[in-house]
């Protein structure tokens, strides 16, 4: 654990931009994060039982997901996966993905879903494919990228995302009416631009929100479902 944190802390100071943030995320935001990686699985385990027809059902899920750091909420992730699921994780920073296939390799949780896991070390935008995910877990600092790249970054989201598939993607709690408060104008209507745009993502498609409280700095949780994916 300690050995992450500090992982964590040093690309804090080195690539503030894309870590966002000076902690890894707690094991609340962790379970928050990963809350439908379990109940789906009841929810397809339960469908599976209850059908009459006999249909086959593979129960086969592709989760994705982007921007693990130090592997924080993948620990998480990798207790609760189906032993059919498959996981695909991908991250930007050298040192972290350096740092993820050290734990798959040496922890045995990871150990014990690495056949099924892989790690892309590429930005989110050169992933492939349409539809090709049940869940996807981001988390990435939204509110330190510009407004074009968080419409990028959600268009992408539902390209990938399959029908009722699920989006999890947290927010530090009014983090963007403090960094208001001290930035200057360009900086106040990239934040505005922001929230417009996480706020047209989530208008009519949040189907959960957590509020995370022991986390540094406290956090919400939304949870998506984009109509006609």
């Amino acid at each position: 654990m300690f050995r992450d944190q500090r992982v964590f802390l040093r690309q804090f100071f080195k690539q503030y931009h894309t870590t966002g943030s000076i902690w890894p995320s707690s094991p609340a935001l962790a379970k928050a994060l990963c809350r439908y990686v379990r109940s789906d699985a009841n929810a397809l385990a339960k469908s599976k039982a209850e059908s009459s027809l006999g249909s086959p059902c593979s129960g086969k899920r592709e989760i994705l997901e982007v921007g693990p750091g130090t592997g924080a909420v993948t620990a998480r992730l990798v207790a609760q996966m189906q032993p059919e699921d498959r996981l695909t994780l991908v991250e930007l920073n050298d040192d972290f993905v350096h740092h993820l296939h050290t734990r798959f390799e040496t922890q045995p949780a990871f150990q014990a879903v690495a056949s099924r896991t892989q790690i892309i070390h590429a930005p989110l935008e050169h992933l492939p494919g349409q539809h090709c995910f049940h869940l996807i877990i981001s988390g990435l600092p939204l509110n330190n990228f510009a407004v074009s790249e968080v419409e990028q970054i959600v268009g992408i989201f539902q390209r990938l995302l399959s029908p009722g598939g699920t989006l999890s993607f947290f927010e530090y709690i009014a983090i963007r009416r403090a960094k208001a408060l001290v930035c200057g104008p360009k900086g106040r209507a990239r934040l505005r631009g922001i929230g417009q745009v996480l706020h047209r993502t989530l208008s009519g498609r949040e189907i959960k929100r957590d509020w995370v409280w022991p986390n540094v700095p406290p956090a919400w949780v939304h949870h998506v479902r984009f109509s006609g994916t």
